[in-house]
């Protein structure tokens, strides 16, 4: 079995510093537990306000801390997404780090948000490989936010042989939504509905991680943070609160259901 914990992150608009304290304390309470995977969400330590906090090419500052964190709690981390700069383009990634505090791989987010009032892109580069990321436990594949829009880039995952697919995001409603009980139930239970189909479809442990709560003055995040099994089953889920979900989870499970049906092999 495999620990996984998940964080749901209500993000301060560009305070790096408070934004690492709260990961850390999620991470230090629930050190008690086998950590095998440390998941947060997009955007984890600005917010949206990424621009003006963009970090170098290896994440700067935010995956130093990071990078201690994996050392300190004998943990794997997938950090969410930070924002950096390559040259003089930005983009949205997804870093690897394991247990010794090394980054393993970095994922750059291929389909952005650019509608609907979004605009990602005229900020962010799109990313244009698939990664995944061998841990001494599992290999997993990454994706950020609004891949979830686009079920063939997990099927190649799937094909990847991965485990385990990490689903970052900052998912954003509006306060029209979010303000509406009815409206936010039901933008919630079409969330979890697609993430617990991505699982099922490609027989994978999928981990979803959400911001939750203000994203800035026009948007919040709408939480509906899970880890979900192979079989679509929620194994741990919170709907809004800040905080960690833990669940305990068999990699052995995924290769059997492949074994009995081999999705990978079906085009």
């Amino acid at each position: 079995m495999a620990g996984i914990l998940n964080i749901q992150l209500k993000s301060l608009l560009g305070n790096k510093e408070t934004n690492l304290k709260k990961v850390e304390h999620y991470i230090k309470f629930n050190s008690d537990k086998r950590l095998d995977l440390v998941v947060m969400p997009e955007f984890f330590a600005t917010n949206i306000d990424y621009v003006d906090n963009a970090e170098d090419e290896n994440g700067g500052e935010t995956i130093k801390f990071i990078q201690n964190l994996a050392k300190q709690y004998n943990t794997n981390i997938i950090a969410g997404s930070v924002v950096r700069k390559v040259g003089e383009s930005l983009y949205n990634t997804s870093f690897a780090i394991d247990r010794t505090g090394e980054i393993i791989a970095k994922y750059d987010k291929i389909h952005l948000y650019n509608y609907l009032g979004g605009s990602e892109g005229n900020s962010i580069t799109e990313g244009k490989k698939i990664v995944t990321a061998s841990f001494d436990f599992a290999k997993v594949g990454l994706a950020i936010c609004f891949d979830v829009r686009y079920p063939l880039l997990f099927k190649q995952l799937a094909k990847e042989g991965v485990q385990i697919i990490t689903l970052p995001t900052a998912w954003p409603v509006p306060p029209e939504v979010y303000e509406n009980e009815e409206s936010k139930k039901y933008a919630r239970e079409m969330w979890l509905s697609i993430n617990r189909t991505r699982a099922y479809d490609n027989m994978v442990y999928w981990i979803v991680s959400n911001l939750t709560k203000n994203m800035g003055d026009t948007m919040f995040g709408l939480g509906g943070s899970a880890i979900i099994s192979p079989t679509a089953q929620v194994l741990a889920y919170e709907e809004e609160k800040e905080g960690a979900i833990f669940a305990d989870v068999d990699i052995q499970e995924v290769k059997y259901l492949k074994s009995i049906y081999p999705i990978t092999n079906i085009d």
